[in-house]
């Protein structure tokens, strides 16, 4: 990316933060929502890629039915940024009170703490993973999280910042420094909380997904593996006003040798909820392994829990 168009991205970001909170919330929606629109029309490279997903999601689809269904994942991720970028001038109490509204399985996190080994919950890119976290502030007090680097150092820094401002710990994707840390707040009985639907490296452990072969991250089920910290797969997706959060039950994993078949429980509980809320996920890059050919996803960083 040329010191030009880093520049712009960055100012884009940072007017994104500044002005997307003072606009009336039905102005912002409505042009959120058109750029949706706008995106799924000019059918760009990732608009392609999200419809190849999408597609073994349903199979069964049409062609009208899986262009209906890209056009609302479209929306559905623009709402994401939307309420990103609203976040921070948002009433955390008001935001736990809607969660509240709808999550289930919190009794397995609360069984978790009070076994006193720590909390792994692992999320697929679906609805709004930082109202989840929002929620889990207000619940735990806090949790530790890790954010892929991102070019500009100025954006990953302003993601930082957001996410910090939130309330989360925040850790790199790079580093062993990172994955000992979240060891050590699993030692403390904290909650750990990674996204998992998606392996940036050559290391993570095969899995089949929708019926065919992608990896996904070692990192949670090997956290989980070597603390004895309850490992918890949550499903996120959005409601009409709101978001709906499912705390699944504890994957026992105990040692090592665990971790692959942890892998794979977790992509099956994953498949399950992204299945029943197929436009809320939000994965508009490469996944399977056929899409990526023999060479992998080459050139992506290593993600410290991954």
């Amino acid at each position: 990316m040329s010191g030009l168009a880093q520049r712009a991205t960055d100012l884009g970001y940072a007017l994104g933060w500044q002005l997307i909170r003072r606009l009336p919330a039905g102005m912002s929606s409505a042009a959120f929502a058109l750029g949706a629109d706008f995106g799924a029309r000019r059918d760009g490279p990732g608009v392609r890629q999200l419809r190849r997903n999408l597609a073994r999601v349903v199979p069964q689809a049409g062609t009208a039915e899986l262009d209906e269904l890209t056009r609302r994942a479209l929306r559905s991720y623009a709402r994401y940024w939307l309420e990103m970028f609203r976040l921070p001038a948002m009433d955390p109490e008001a935001v736990k009170s809607k969660v509240d509204e709808a999550i289930t399985g919190v009794e397995n996190i609360e069984a978790a703490l009070a076994e006193g080994n720590g909390v792994v919950c692992v999320l697929p890119h679906s609805g709004n993973w930082d109202a989840a976290g929002l929620w889990m502030v207000g619940y735990a007090g806090s949790f530790t999280t890790v954010v892929e680097r991102l070019e500009p150092e100025s954006v990953y820094r302003r993601f930082v910042d957001f996410r910090e401002s939130l309330g989360f710990e925040i850790l790199p994707t790079t580093g062993t420094g990172s994955f000992r840390l979240l060891l050590q707040r699993l030692r403390e009985n904290k909650v750990v909380c990674l996204v998992g639907d998606r392996d940036l490296t050559r290391t993570g452990i095969p899995v089949t997904f929708f019926g065919e072969e992608t990896k996904m991250p070692a990192g949670p089920a090997r956290l989980a593996a070597s603390t004895g910290a309850a490992l918890l797969p949550v499903g996120s997706w959005f409601t009409e006003d709101g978001w709906g959060i499912r705390v699944h039950p504890r994957i026992r994993v105990t040692q090592r040798a665990e971790v692959p078949a942890a892998t794979q429980a977790i992509a099956d509980i994953f498949a399950g909820d992204i299945a029943a809320h197929p436009a809320d996920w939000h994965m508009m890059q490469k996944l399977w392994t056929a899409d990526f050919g023999e060479a992998g996803p080459a050139g992506e960083e290593e993600a410290a829990a991954g």
